[in-house]
């Protein structure tokens, strides 16, 4: 097999499952020591190969807060502190919206507690018809309004 940079032939291969697609990248010796493939804290080397701006932040950055490097970063994958999402800023960035589609989340919120919500509000509008109809002594409507109440209230019940 021939190396995906210089076409000699390849005797690393780096494979990577991204969003249910793999990707594969061969490499020759040489190639693979000048793209950091030989580094025992490589996480994601494919990655940064394949899109250079996705690139991790360079060695040096160390947290100021608790000390944590860059290498510890890629070998752990996860930070040290809050602190070091400052200090890893310039490489994060590129690398969440590439696997976050954007960097804001923005959340939805589950449909039982939109449907809670919403019942909640309905029993409250039923109640407030039931107040009247018991004032303007109409009691068939009294009842009607009653019976929904109880159904209403036995559905949040059993979903709550």
């Amino acid at each position: 097999m021939k190396c995906d940079v210089c076409e000699s032939e390849a005797t690393v291969f780096l494979t990577q499952i991204i969003n249910g697609q793999m990707t594969t990248v061969n490499l020759c010796d040489a190639c693979s020591k000048a793209k950091g493939v030989t580094d025992e804290a490589g996480f994601g080397l494919a990655e940064a190969f394949l899109n250079p701006s996705l690139a991790p932040t360079p060695h040096d950055v160390t947290c100021p807060a608790c000390g944590f490097t860059n290498a510890q970063l890629k070998k752990i994958g996860r930070m040290g502190c809050p602190e070091c999402y400052s200090a890893f800023r310039d490489g994060l960035d590129g690398l969440l919206k590439a696997m976050h589609k954007g960097t804001r989340h923005v959340g939805k919120k589950p449909e039982q507690i939109v449907t809670l919500s919403h019942m909640r509000g309905n029993l409250g509008q039923l109640r407030e018809e039931l107040a009247h109809a018991v004032l303007e002594e109409r009691y068939e409507d009294a009842a009607r309004l009653k019976l929904e109440i109880d159904i209403m209230q036995q559905k949040l019940e059993s979903v709550a």
